[in-house]
């Protein structure tokens, strides 16, 4: 007589562009994998190996992010990098800047 055991097999994850970006993001500035995890929303592992595929890497050592340039024109509303700062950490972190729609 045979018993048979049901097992749940694990749900596939569908990476989305903005998981991708994040996990690039994050690592390029010396995150944690385990703080990536959290923020993605996955186990450690999952996403270290998500990571492993999309090439996502620490920086050198000696790496130092270019200086920005104190004389540049002022970026538009809703650029991807100003959004990025005020949205992260935040329930709006991922989402599209929302254009605003005038009223009649």
């Amino acid at each position: 007589m045979f018993h048979v055991m049901e097992v749940a097999v694990p749900k596939r994850i569908e990476w989305t562009e903005v998981q991708d970006t994040k996990i690039k993001r994050m690592r390029a500035e010396s995150a944690s994998w385990d703080t990536i995890a959290e923020a993605v929303g996955v186990t450690r592992w999952t996403v270290i190996e998500r990571g492993r595929r999309l090439g996502a890497r620490l920086p050198p050592p000696d790496f130092q992010p270019p200086l920005e340039d104190p004389e540049r024109p002022a970026l538009a509303s809703g650029h991807n990098e100003t959004w990025g700062i005020i949205t992260r950490g935040t329930s709006l972190e991922g989402m599209p800047y929302p254009i605003p729609v005038p009223v009649r």
